[in-house]
């Protein structure tokens, strides 16, 4: 997770994580979208599919990137918005 608020003029963070299979991918939307959702946050827009390796929900403030790997590796959005305020990294 980014804190990017000093760096960025559209959310005040981001989240990017990745899913090893499609199914996994899905799945990690799916949880998102729903643990969101129970706590009265739906997406303003959501983009992407499995197939091509990304999916985005945008909450405003959030914004969560779900990658593939090998998508993840290629747009290296941890290195673009590099200068944002690591908060958190799970591993």
């Amino acid at each position: 997770m980014l804190d990017t608020r000093t760096v960025c003029s559209f959310a005040d963070y981001f989240v990017i994580c990745s899913g090893e299979t499609k199914r996994q991918i899905r799945a990690i939307y799916e949880e998102v979208e729903q643990a969101l959702k129970k706590e009265g946050n739906k997406p303003i827009h959501h983009e992407g599919s499995t197939d091509s390796g990304w999916l985005l929900l945008d909450y405003g403030d959030v914004i969560v990137h779900i990658f593939a790997t090998e998508e993840r590796e290629y747009y290296q959005l941890d290195k673009l918005w590099s200068q944002a305020t690591l908060v958190l990294r799970i591993q």
